[in-house]
């Protein structure tokens, strides 16, 4: 049940995945001698959490370097993401939507920006913010169904003979 709850604060870009991680371990120790969750599931589930943040993490960097960004267009994306997201959550007042878009969005501004104080045209930067975008977007639904998978796992896990 907790985990469901923690795989819901994925949707709105919390630590949901490592709050699954901890909780898990936190009762695989209290009843180890139990054995319900063997060591290979908790480090199984560690390293999924791991790939999720990294895959959101450079989601936009990889989005934006792929469409020709520069140093400054990836760093852009990432600052933009990480501000989007604070600021969608709380000016698009849509629960997750809020978040999504303003992360998504500021990726692909940040970016942007910062290739545009590079000198760059302006006719050239459209297809970087897509891609700076895009790329988010994508990390961002990579680490939802890395949560899910995580779910899943702990789920067997716990029932699975």
């Amino acid at each position: 049940m907790l985990n469901t709850i923690w795989l819901s604060l994925v949707l709105f870009a919390l630590p949901g995945n490592w709050l699954m991680v901890i909780t898990t371990s936190l009762f695989a120790w209290w009843h180890w001698e139990e054995g319900i969750f063997s060591l290979y599931t908790l480090i199984v589930i560690t390293i999924l959490a791991l790939l999720g943040e990294l895959l959101e993490f450079f989601g936009g960097v990889t989005g934006a370097r792929k469409a020709g960004a520069g140093f400054r267009g990836s760093l852009g994306a990432i600052l933009g993401a990480i501000i989007g997201a604070v600021l969608g959550t709380f000016f698009i007042p849509i629960p997750f939507l809020g978040t999504l878009l303003g992360c998504c969005i500021g990726a692909g501004l940040g970016a942007w920006g910062l290739e545009l104080s590079r000198g760059r045209p302006i006719r050239n930067l459209w297809r970087i913010s897509f891609g700076a975008g895009l790329g988010q977007f994508l990390g961002v639904v990579s680490k939802i169904v890395i949560g899910g998978l995580t779910w899943l796992i702990v789920a067997v896990a716990a029932f699975w003979p």
